[in-house]
């Protein structure tokens, strides 16, 4: 069965807003969350991690046909240094940068990033407790890097976090607390906790007075865009990226904004219509919070509050945000396996498929599609942010699809 049998009337967008922001060069705005060095430094130290690969750039030949476009590509990160997401990327590398610089607070002495995962400073790093509030994938990544690092390791998971991805954050030893509440609830929580602890909060989300993490965790994901630049043949033209709080969207802009200057590919961020922050966002030209009534099955979506770094970077080059219901997810995701998008079949979890949905959303209508300047000469990005990180949820969503 093919993909316009699958879709007879195309997939329905939510909503849909359009900046179209001014094409220049990569701005001091943008400058001051994410710079060249920056993104430089993340890259140089994590192709020295241990089981270091390039993630996948696929082509989804099959999808570029529907939707008649020059070409589709997808960045795979659902094999990322085992844990099944390019969250990954980000908190184990700003646990790192975190410790190495607590250490220099307090010994007045500044140690690369390498001595600590060797374990030069496991008597140092032992006495540290790292934290984080996650919908699973960043808990992952932080409990990952807290093992790497020798340090302890306090997560904390909102209602509607599934078992088997608290269990694997319990793998990688850590001590995993549930709240009675939303993801924006156990952020609070956790930096309150924190708070009174002393314990260190390595959050993929930055707020008033917390940025210098949050920075580094973004840095990390800029890894992703880096190995695209050196996969590519031609400059890109349009990126679809999905969004919870936009850290990664940002950094990701960040990174080829960065590259292609005034002629970087145009930001269209893809977010849950349960936990539309950045719609919102944008309709009202300032960060925006959004109550989260419903929880999405996008899990790493579920996020009612923007990053105020991410905003920084987003607010000059988001140039639309789609939003999208759920119940185009699971099929999705069974296209991707029964390599209906490719000629091959790619593990594509929950939050990985929202571009793919919005582009094919979009394409179904002419007028729109044409407002997007989606053509046969269009070069398209999407974000495979993530693999079956829930093995029984990915195949129970799979399961679900007639």
């Amino acid at each position: 069965m093919d993909i316009a049998s699958r879709f007879p009337t195309g997939v329905q967008l939510d909503a849909v807003v359009s900046k179209n922001r001014p094409r220049t060069e990569y701005p001091p705005q943008a400058a001051a969350v994410l710079s060249v060095q920056d993104a430089e430094q993340a890259m140089r130290e994590i192709q020295n991690w241990p089981g270091y690969e390039a993630a996948e750039l696929r082509q989804l030949n099959l999808l570029s046909k529907h939707s008649d476009c020059g070409e589709v590509l997808y960045k795979d990160e659902s094999q990322r240094f085992g844990l099944g997401s390019f969250k990954a990327l980000g908190g184990a590398y700003a646990v790192l940068c975190l410790v190495a610089s607590e250490y220099q607070r307090l010994h007045r002495e500044a140690i690369p990033l390498a001595a600590i995962r060797n374990g030069d400073y496991r008597q140092f790093t032992a006495s540290m407790t790292v934290t984080t509030a996650t919908d699973g994938n960043h808990g992952r990544s932080v409990a990952w890097g807290a093992q790497n690092a020798g340090c302890r390791c306090r997560i904390y998971i909102h209602r509607e976090v599934s078992d088997g991805r608290k269990r694997a954050m319990e793998a990688f030893g850590a001590e995993v607390i549930r709240v009675d509440g939303d993801y924006d609830d156990s952020v609070r929580i956790c930096a309150r906790e924190s708070a009174e602890q002393g314990w260190l909060v390595v959050s993929d989300t930055s707020y008033e007075g917390y940025m210098s993490v949050p920075r580094n965790v973004m840095a990390g994901y800029t890894v992703i865009a880096s190995e695209v630049l050196e996969q590519i043949r031609q400059p890109l033209t349009h990126i679809f990226i999905q969004a919870g709080v936009g850290g990664l969207a940002a950094a990701v802009c960040a990174r080829l904004w960065m590259s292609q200057g005034a002629d970087r590919p145009r930001m269209i961020i893809v977010e849950s219509k349960h936990a539309a922050c950045w719609l919102e966002s944008f309709n009202t030209d300032k960060p925006s919070q959004v109550p989260v009534e419903t929880e999405t099955v996008m899990a790493g979506l579920s996020c009612g509050e923007v990053s105020l770094l991410a905003w920084e970077v987003l607010s000059a080059c988001g140039d639309d945000v789609v939003t999208l219901a759920d119940d185009q997810v699971a099929t999705a995701m069974r296209l991707f396996a029964d390599a209906q998008m490719s000629d091959q079949p790619i593990e594509a979890g929950e939050c990985a498929v929202p571009g793919a949905l919005a582009l094919m959303g979009i394409c179904a209508d002419a007028e729109l599609k044409d407002s997007f300047g989606i053509n046969a000469d269009s070069r398209i990005l999407l974000i495979g942010c993530e693999g079956a990180t829930d093995a029984e949820v990915y195949q129970q969503l799979l399961a679900s699809v007639p």
